[in-house]
């Protein structure tokens, strides 16, 4: 079994468990559920840099990216940074996140959320909702485009924009849907972990101009980032690259001052 086999097959059971533990009807009554939201898409489309920073503790490829930081003390870091948004791993088992660190970024920052999480189910929509997500993440490799429509319009009618992250063409074809905001590319392979941006700059033509563009994993140069505008990116999402550093904020900074000088 892969290990994206083996996430989703514990993703079921941990879904399943989390609605006996908690139904939907205990999340509508979170005080965050009726927030008003705020627009990732917006904020890409009127930036210089695009940055999305993510918070991250570890990954199947890397057991310690950075076990050691406050995640308040990151989205803090983060906005003063100016990055367009922050990208939260709600994985417990294999990436050391939970809701708790969306629900503890949304209360001392005012910028877009997004729950970066194996959403496979309209249940786990409702709690980014009620945890103070503003954006969800779905991934096309782990879903039909039934399924990918049903999430994604699930989302608006909660007021949340949509990432719709894939990997290769046939992923594209199948995804491309009125209720999505954001295609994302990423350029890792779910199943073997490499990393590659020319996945990126294949697709970028592919994607119609309707979405907001966002280029999505090994992404640690400026370089980098300039050339995929030249595709018509709006958005990059970086992870590990500011959270193995001391002070991810401070690295998303020097970054960003970069980009705009």
């Amino acid at each position: 079994m892969s290990i994206l086999n083996e996430i989703i097959s514990d993703k079921k059971k941990e879904v399943e468990l989390r609605k006996k533990l908690f139904p939907s009807t205990y999340w509508e009554k979170s005080p965050l559920f009726g927030r008003k939201t705020y627009s990732l898409a917006n904020k890409l489309k009127n930036s210089h840099s695009g940055i999305i920073a993510e918070h991250k503790r570890r990954s199947p490829s890397r057991s310690n990216i950075n076990n050691g930081l406050s995640i308040s003390e990151v989205a803090i870091g983060y906005e003063a940074a100016g990055v367009c948004g922050m990208s939260i791993l709600t994985d417990l088992k294999y990436f050391g996140g939970s809701l708790e660190d969306l629900n503890a970024a949304r209360a001392v920052c005012k910028f877009p959320l997004l729950r970066k999480e194996f959403i496979i189910d309209p249940y786990q929509v409702i709690e980014a909702k009620a945890n103070g997500a503003d954006v969800v993440l779905l991934i096309a490799t782990i879903l039909s485009r039934d399924k990918i429509k049903l999430l994604s319009e699930t989302a608006k009618s909660l007021n949340l924009e949509v990432l719709l992250e894939v990997h290769n063409e046939k992923e594209l074809e199948k995804s491309i849907m009125p209720s999505l905001d954001m295609l994302g590319v990423n350029n890792r392979n779910l199943k073997t972990f490499e990393v590659n941006l020319e996945k990126s700059r294949e697709l970028a033509p592919k994607i119609p101009d309707d979405f907001v563009k966002v280029s999505e994993s090994g992404i640690s140069k400026i370089e980098s980032i300039q050339n995929l505008k030249t595709f018509g990116f709006q958005g990059f999402l970086i992870g590990e690259t500011f959270m193995k550093s001391a002070d991810p904020g401070d690295s998303a900074l020097n970054l960003i001052k970069k980009l705009e000088s």
